[in-house]
């Protein structure tokens, strides 16, 4: 299957955030010169939801105000797709295991081989939904990104070992959230900082939102707010 480039897809990015009440720090990496999408930028982990996502199986689910939040102004049944999206793009990217001890049912899919052989499934209850944005019309990708908070003490492993990351970020580091407006971002990299910088130390789910909607008519700001649907008779 072919998959159009020039449509907006939906995207998971994940910023992981160590230290948060002594010295924060987070985690970033710096995209290739090459790359078509913010080539030389420093960005979090993250990318696009593959069609295989929504079938691999959580260790546990998200946690339900994330869920609902999610759900809204968005296609039906993706929350899952979108957590394990997330938590795939960060043991590609930086080599980082966001799950629980477990056992796969059969044999893992290729993209899962090696998180399956460390002896873990995918788990997405420490993923807390804190920010969400749209690429721009005009650019040569566009994404409806999710942005995923997750706290640096439910990453198993080693923090600064990124032996299995792949190429596709390099400069892997933790950057001190004070000195991160030193490095070359994208301009919805600054706004989501901010957002976090704000909030670094509370570890409670944010009261709505932010959604950053771009499109052919205009820059909205909206908040997500998750409230649930009322029952209908």
């Amino acid at each position: 299957m072919t998959v159009d480039k020039t449509a907006i897809r939906n995207a998971a990015t994940v910023i992981v955030l160590r230290d948060r009440f002594t010295a924060p720090s987070i985690l970033m990496g710096q995209r290739g010169a090459k790359a078509a999408f913010m080539p030389n930028k420093f960005v979090f982990p993250g990318g696009a939801v593959d069609l295989e996502d929504a079938s691999i199986p959580l260790a546990a689910p998200l946690p339900q105000l994330c869920y609902d939040r999610l759900a809204e102004q968005a296609e039906a049944d993706l929350q899952q797709a979108l957590a394990v999206a997330a938590i795939r793009e960060l043991w590609e990217e930086t080599g980082m295991v966001l799950g629980q001890p477990g056992e796969w049912d059969g044999d893992a899919p290729a993209d899962w081989a090696s998180f399956a052989a460390l002896g873990y499934k995918p788990s997405a209850d420490a993923l807390q939904f804190v920010f969400r944005a749209v690429t721009p019309p005009g650019r040569p990708r566009r994404f409806d990104a999710r942005f995923f908070l997750v706290d640096a003490q439910a990453i198993h492993g080693d923090l600064d070992d990124f032996s299995r990351a792949s190429d596709e970020l390099s400069h892997l580091q933790w950057v001190k959230l004070d000195e991160v407006r030193n490095f070359d971002l994208p301009f919805i990299t600054e706004v989501v900082l901010a957002e976090i910088t704000a909030r670094v130390t509370d570890p409670n789910p944010p009261s709505s939102v932010p959604f950053f909607l771009n499109n052919d008519e205009a820059s909205l700001f909206q908040r997500l707010r998750g409230y649930p649907m009322p029952e209908v008779d």
